[in-house]
C-alpha cells in the first residue's frame, strides 16, 4: 500500500493539474482574443481591394491627363514652328524674288 498516493496527495496533484489547465485556457483565450475573425478579416481585405482599385483608377487617370499634355504640347510646338518659321521663309523668299527682280 505504500505504493499508492494518499487522498491528499491526489487531492493536491488534481489542484496542481487544475490551476495548469485554467493557466493553459486563459493563455488560449488570450491568444484568440488577439486575432481577427474572419469576417472583419473578409471586410478588410474587401476595403483594401476597393482601395487598390480606387488608386489604380486614379493613376490611369493621371496617366491619360499626362498623354493629353504631351500631345497637346506636341501640337503647340508645331504651332510655334509654324507661325514663326513659314514667315520667316516667305519674307526671305520675298528679299529673294525683290533684288532678283531688281536686277533683271
Amino acid at each position: 500500500m505504500s505504493d499508492e498516493p494518499t487522498l491528499g496527495e491526489l487531492a493536491r496533484r488534481l489542484a496542481a493539474v487544475h490551476a495548469d489547465l485554467k493557466e493553459d485556457l486563459g493563455q488560449v483565450a488570450g491568444r484568440l482574443d488577439g486575432k481577427v475573425s474572419s469576417d472583419v478579416f473578409e471586410l478588410r481585405l474587401k476595403a483594401l481591394e476597393r482601395d487598390i482599385a480606387a488608386a489604380a483608377a486614379r493613376a490611369a487617370e493621371i496617366e491619360a491627363g499626362q498623354a493629353e499634355r504631351d500631345r497637346r504640347r506636341a501640337a503647340d510646338r508645331r504651332l510655334v514652328l509654324t507661325a514663326l518659321v513659314a514667315p520667316l521663309l516667305l519674307l526671305l523668299l520675298q528679299v529673294y524674288v525683290t533684288t532678283r527682280g531688281a536686277s533683271a
